[in-house]
C-alpha cells in the first residue's frame, strides 16, 4: 500500500512509518515540524519507500494514496497550549482536508483522537460510550474540542458520503522519539530524575493514568489499520492498569538509581485527575491487549533519554 501519515514526524507517526515501512509498504510522510522532529526519522528518511513532505494539513493536499492516517496534532499540554488556534485548526481543518482527499479518492482515514475527548471523567474506566466531562471553554478545550470536533467529521463523513473512516482514542503512551522537553509526565519525571532534579508533580499525587509502552499501541493501530471490515464506532487503545502520579515518580527514581526529590505544586486548570481505559471493544474486534508492563517500557524509555542527553 501507498499510506500518507500526517504528523509522520512526531512521536507516534514516526513509529508508524518505521514499523510501515518494515512491513514492506510505502509511505508518505507529512509534517510541518511545529512540534515533530526529522531526527524521529533518521531510521526511514533515506529509504527508497518513504517520502517526506513539510506541509501544514491546514492547507489542501493532492496526492494519489492508499490509506490515511491522521497523527497531526501537538499532543503535549505545552505544545498545544501556545497556540491554542492553530492546534484547533489543525484539528478541525487539518482532519476536514484529509476527509476531502479520503472521500474523493474512495480510501479510508484512520483518526488518531484521544483519551482528553472524555475530560476530567466522572466515570471510570472510560468507555467508548461515555460522552465525557470537557470544559469548553478551558485552557485545555483547544485540544479536547478539536478533537472532539474531528471525531464528529469523520462520523458525518461516514455517514453522509460513506469514507471508511476509523477512530482510535488513544490513552497515555510512552517510549523513545519522545521529545526531551514536550512537558508530558514521563519524560518529565525521566529527564528530571536523569539530570538530577526535583521531580515535579502537579498535585497531590494521587491523580491516576494508565501508561501504554508505544511498542504496544503501534500494534494495536495497525490492526485497526487493516482490519477488513469498517468500524462503527470509536475504539479505545490504551493500557487498563492505573497507576498514581506518586508511583510513578517512585518508579523512575529507582530504574534510575537517581538522588531526586518528588516535589509537589499546584494542579493546573481542567488537568484530569483519572485515565483507565475500557479496552473490551478492542479486545472483541481487534483481539488486542497491551503486554508491556510498566517496569519494562521505563527501562527501554530511560535508556533512550539517557542517550538523548548524551547528545
Amino acid at each position: 500500500m501507498r499510506i500518507l501519515i500526517a504528523g509522520a514526524a512526531g512521536f507516534l507517526g514516526s513509529h508508524l512509518a518505521e514499523k510501515l515501512i518494515a512491513l514492506g509498504h510505502n509511505v508518505i510522510g507529512i509534517d510541518d515540524i511545529s512540534t515533530g522532529r526529522l531526527v524521529n526519522l533518521d531510521c526511514v528518511i533515506n529509504h527508497e519507500r518513504f517520502e517526506f513532505i513539510n506541509h501544514d494539513v491546514r492547507n489542501p493536499l493532492d496526492i494519489k494514496i492508499d490509506a490515511i492516517l491522521n497523527f497531526a496534532c501537538p499532543a503535549s499540554p505545552i505544545h498545544y497550549q501556545s497556540d491554542p488556534v492553530k492546534t484547533i485548526e489543525t484539528n478541525f481543518l487539518g482532519v476536514i482536508n484529509l476527509l476531502h482527499l479520503a472521500k474523493n479518492q474512495e480510501i479510508l482515514l484512520l483518526q488518531a483522537s484521544t483519551s482528553e475527548i472524555y475530560g476530567d471523567p466522572t466515570i471510570s474506566p472510560q468507555h467508548e460510550a461515555y460522552w465525557g466531562n470537557v470544559n469548553p471553554i478551558g485552557i485545555r478545550s483547544c485540544y479536547d474540542e478539536g478533537k472532539r470536533a474531528a471525531e464528529t467529521l469523520c462520523f458525518d463523513y461516514k455517514r453522509q458520503y460513506s469514507v471508511d473512516t476509523r477512530v482510535i482514542r488513544i490513552f497515555n503512551t510512552y517510549g523513545p522519539n519522545m521529545a526531551l522537553h514536550d512537558g508530558r509526565v514521563v519524560s518529565n519525571f525521566i529527564v528530571q530524575a536523569l539530570q538530577g532534579h526535583d521531580i515535579t508533580i502537579y498535585g497531590d499525587g494521587s491523580q491516576t493514568r494508565s501508561f501504554c509502552y508505544v511498542d504496544d499501541l503501534i500494534e494495536g493501530i495497525l490492526k485497526v489499520l487493516f482490519l477488513k471490515n469498517p468500524i462503527g464506532a470509536p475504539i479505545n487503545l490504551g493500557n487498563p492498569i492505573e497507576f498514581s502520579m506518586h508511583q510513578l515518580a517512585e518508579q523512575v527514581i529507582a530504574l534510575t538509581g537517581s538522588d531526586s526529590r518528588i516535589v509537589f505544586e499546584n494542579l493546573p486548570q481542567d488537568d484530569p485527575k483519572q485515565r483507565k481505559p475500557d479496552i473490551s471493544r478492542a479486545k472483541e474486534i481487534l483481539g488486542w491487549e497491551p503486554g508491556t508492563q510498566l517496569n519494562e517500557g521505563l527501562a527501554k524509555t530511560i535508556e533512550y533519554f539517557r542517550g538523548e542527553l548524551s547528545r
